[in-house]
């Protein structure tokens, strides 16, 4: 099945939307110099193509407790158990992320934990306790530093002649 095209109408519409997800389409549609109607059928074109995934509100863990943010490095004893391992992921709340990787590491999952003493627990208990975990190395975030959607790159095509 071939991708429809995504044209410069589309990025400006995501470059805005992704920026401020509330936004009004009658604001995006004066932005773009559109109608709102067009608007709705581009925002719902692309979502029925899967080029915008989700929507929503970003709740911040802190406000909830969850003053540590944890990325775990993952070795299994073999990658044939990823699957039933990412199953029992699944099944730890506090883990909000899970990617399989190359590398160092079969997986790396990132997840919130309230303090230090959780995060032991997590990783001694619940983690570690998976049958096929052989090791994980765990890396604690000090601070986000950046955190952002992929360029769309409307600017970019405005400049080509």
């Amino acid at each position: 099945m071939a991708m429809e095209k995504i044209d410069k109408l589309d990025k400006q519409i995501m470059e805005i939307i992704s920026s401020n997800a509330r936004i009004p389409f009658k604001d995006v549609a004066a932005a773009c110099g559109v109608s709102r109607a067009a608007i709705h059928q581009r925002v719902q074109r692309l979502i029925d193509m899967n080029v915008i995934v989700g929507s929503g509100y970003h709740v911040n863990p802190k406000s909830l407790g969850y003053n540590t943010c944890t990325y775990v490095g993952i070795k299994l004893e073999k990658g044939s158990m990823y699957k039933r391992v990412v199953d029992e992921l699944r099944e730890i709340p506090e883990i909000v992320e899970c990617h399989y990787t190359t590398g160092p590491y079969t997986m790396l999952i990132k997840l919130f934990a309230r303090d230090n003493e959780q995060l032991m627990e997590l990783l001694n208990t619940r983690i570690q306790g998976i049958q096929g975990v052989d090791s994980t190395e765990t890396l604690i975030s000090l601070d986000q530093s950046i955190k952002k959607e992929v360029p769309i790159s409307v600017e970019a095509e405005k400049a080509e002649p």
